[in-house]
């Protein structure tokens, strides 16, 4: 699991990115398949003083749709985008604190708010550590993970023009090699992306910038009482901003 921050003078905004080896399916008829996937969410905390700040929001991408949540008390509410639901907090066995929920499907692996998606059956619960683990099978309900910065030396940013990792700036090279597409409709190319490369084409925000604009796209996505500063005090993406407007322009339509 991989992560990256961004700050204003009013807000931290943190976005939080899955990455999975693949997104399948296991029926023959209209769905695809594709090596690599990548979803994950976008929250936004209030600076009030304290040390943590106050949680007001949530955007999770599934695929090519963003959803939006916000928990219960806070102040903000639907913008341009109606609020889908709720974002629960639930309390961890590793630490003291209440963490936002969020579910994964299998195999297509979206992402929304808990329990937009739930388990059924067999499934995995992660919780935030200090060190990862690897799953003891199909059925852990306690597994940690631990955070790898997107912006950390020889990390996923740094190797964003690697050739053999990205088909162009944001979206994974994914080609149809090993069994893709065996018993299913198809397997697609260079159909994941990293949070920079997220796109909902049927909204406002431009591609990628619910990682790289989060102060943007929380104005058009929530009406917000109060001051939501825009410009970054800090925002690792800003130096490539003209190279990430270009890539928005010019790169193929964004699927998944």
């Amino acid at each position: 699991m991989y992560y990256s921050v961004a700050e204003t003078g009013t807000h931290w905004f943190i976005t939080y990115f899955f990455f999975h080896p693949r997104d399948w399916v296991d029926h023959p008829f209209f769905e695809t398949e594709h090596e690599n996937d990548g979803e994950g969410v976008l929250l936004a905390v209030q600076k009030d003083g304290s040390t943590y700040g106050v949680l007001r929001s949530a955007v999770t991408v599934a695929h090519t749709s963003f959803y939006s949540y916000t928990p219960s008390g806070s102040t903000w509410t639907s913008g341009r985008e109606t609020v889908d639901g709720t974002l629960q907090l639930q309390s961890s066995p590793h630490d003291s604190f209440q963490h936002p929920v969020t579910a994964q499907e299998v195999q297509g692996h979206g992402l929304k708010a808990y329990p937009q998606y739930r388990i059924n059956g067999d499934g995995l619960v992660y919780y935030p550590s200090d060190r990862g683990e690897a799953p003891s099978g199909t059925n852990d309900r306690d597994v940690p993970y631990e955070l790898i910065d997107i912006f950390a030396d020889g990390g996923l940013w740094a190797r964003r023009d690697a050739a053999g990792l990205f088909a162009n700036l944001g979206t994974f090279a994914g080609d149809t090699s090993g069994d893709c597409g065996v018993g299913t409709y198809s397997c697609g190319t260079n159909s994941a992306n990293a949070p920079w490369g997220w796109d909902d084409g049927d909204d406002l925000p431009g591609r990628g910038e619910i990682a790289t604009d989060p102060a943007k796209l929380s104005a058009e996505y929530f009406t917000v009482p109060g001051e939501l500063a825009r410009a970054y005090a800090y925002n690792p993406y800003t130096a490539e901003r003209a190279d990430l407007r270009e890539a928005a322009r010019t790169a193929p339509p964004v699927t998944d």
